[in-house]
């Protein structure tokens, strides 16, 4: 090989370099925010955080390989929301994903542009997140947990159980929230026709609790139910919250099992691990190029009833096997 072919060849080599090293350069991966009320940093994920992640898994997606995530947590807190969701978007995350309406509201104060996903809200138009759940028209997109029929059906399982009921209370977190006035309007337009009256209790935190329970028995209160309110769906509010009905012999229904699992009597709602691995559908095509404006939020199809057998024994409660029969799961 002649001096000169020598030379041009290395002058080449030499050019490519560059070319070489970016194409060796790992690709941008793309960061997401998540935004919690119940998670926290230390111990193992909840229940919505790991099947959130499975849906992902089952999209291709591996934490830190081809996606990174950015979690902020209220640690049921939810004076902290307005600051973690400012903190997301400062950080320019592509997407945020939400477990609730609460935090779907915060972080749409936070940002009008960046895509925002929902693993769930209560009533997504009511709080002014979409201009309709076909057409949500903004930034959010997502689930809703929202069905105009669970509410009744609790109410009316609930009356299987309980003989005679005439007085149920409803534990809520006052007027003004449009998921729990619409869960009202539902739940009274359901007892009419069965005669039964509806009595409120407003609980604003775990600490309201003792003095509900303590109300609604001087009222003579038969049964309680626990209208849709995040802040109290831990397992230590939850435990609270069986022991307190327990003590005041009063049967309860709930909207999600932890309840039931901590000692509570029945539950019936959504299943929400179904939701929060849905989500992961909704990031992965807005991630893709979607519109988060033309991605219609879907409602749920799917609902589970838990019942606790040892809790009505306690009770004095024969559950019906009619209303056994509808049961998802029962705990002895």
């Amino acid at each position: 090989m002649k001096p000169r072919e020598v030379l041009f060849i290395l002058i080449l080599a030499l050019l490519m370099v560059p070319f070489v090293a970016n194409a060796q350069q790992p690709g941008k991966i793309p960061r997401i925010g998540y935004l919690s009320q119940f998670s926290g940093p230390a111990g193992p994920p909840s229940a919505a955080l790991k099947a959130f992640l499975e849906g992902l898994g089952e999209l291709g997606y591996v934490e830190g390989k081809n996606i990174a995530i950015e979690y902020r947590y209220t640690e049921g807190k939810n004076d902290r929301l307005p600051v973690l969701a400012a903190e997301l978007v400062d950080l320019k995350v592509e997407l945020i994903v939400t477990e609730t309406g609460g935090a779907a509201v915060q972080a749409k104060k936070a940002t009008q542009t960046i895509p925002i996903v929902m693993e769930g809200s209560g009533d997504a138009v009511g709080q002014g997140l979409v201009a309709s759940l076909a057409h949500p028209g903004g930034n959010v997109t997502g689930l809703t947990a929202l069905s105009p029929a669970s509410a009744g059906k609790r109410l009316q399982l609930l009356a299987e159980v309980v003989p005679k009921l005439t007085r149920v209370g409803a534990l809520w977190g006052g007027a003004g929230f449009p998921v729990t006035d619409r869960e009202l309007a539902e739940t009274r337009a359901a007892a009419q026709p069965m005669n039964v009256q509806v009595s409120l209790f407003e609980v604003r935190s775990a600490a309201d609790l003792p003095g509900a329970f303590a109300e609604a028995a001087r009222q003579n209160i038969q049964a309680l139910l626990l209208f849709d309110m995040p802040p109290l769906n831990t397992s230590a509010t939850a435990t609270q919250i069986a022991e307190l009905t327990a003590q005041n012999r009063m049967p309860m229904m709930f909207q999600v099992p932890i309840f039931v699992q901590a000692g509570g009597l029945m539950s019936y709602g959504v299943k929400f691990t179904d939701l929060n691995r849905k989500a992961a559908t909704y990031v992965d095509r807005i991630l893709k190029g979607a519109n988060p404006a033309d991605l219609p939020v879907e409602q749920p199809t799917k609902f589970m009833l838990v019942i606790n057998m040892k809790a009505a024994k306690a009770l004095n409660l024969t559950i019906p096997q009619s209303v056994l029969s509808q049961a998802d799961q029962v705990i002895e």
